[in-house]
């Protein structure tokens, strides 16, 4: 039988744990948000800097210098941000499978546990993340501003 200090303990630790679940949502939606500006401001850029092609092409040198830097710089910055969160969310699945030890249940442990069964076996190792595929946007972005510029200093 618990006593109510036992009873008192779980339930501060239940409370934890949907604080520390409720958390951890909040940086993945973040995340989200975070993907919607960058993708929108890059799609933006490149389509501008598509259509002023020709413009951009008569330019000198330093002009599509400049804007190339600053799509490859957004880019970068981009990827970096997509880094933290999943380093953020890292440490934040850290401490919610610490937390489900204690718990009857292990919602999240048992889950990733699933997850490491690929259900494509042969074609690759594990259950590919999500951050894997989301980081490679921010590289493809900045390869296209990068051709688009040897495009405008070869013309």
């Amino acid at each position: 039988m618990t006593g109510p200090s036992e009873t008192n303990r779980r339930t501060e630790v239940l409370e934890l744990y949907k604080l520390a679940v409720e958390m951890a949502d909040r940086v993945s939606a973040r995340r989200g948000t975070a993907n919607a500006f960058f993708l929108s401001v890059q799609t933006t850029f490149v389509g501008l800097i598509g259509f002023g092609f020709p413009k951009l092409a008569s330019s000198p040198w330093w002009a599509p210098t400049a804007v190339a830097l600053a799509g490859v710089t957004l880019s970068a910055t981009w990827w970096l941000q997509l880094r933290s969160y999943r380093d953020l969310n890292t440490a934040k699945f850290k401490g919610i499978n610490k937390i489900e030890e204690s718990l009857p249940v292990k919602i999240f442990a048992d889950e990733w546990e699933e997850l490491k069964k690929d259900p494509i076996t042969g074609w690759r190792k594990r259950y590919a993340e999500l951050g894997d595929s989301e980081r490679a946007v921010p590289v493809v972005f900045a390869a296209a501003h990068l051709l688009l510029l040897a495009g405008t200093l070869t013309t």
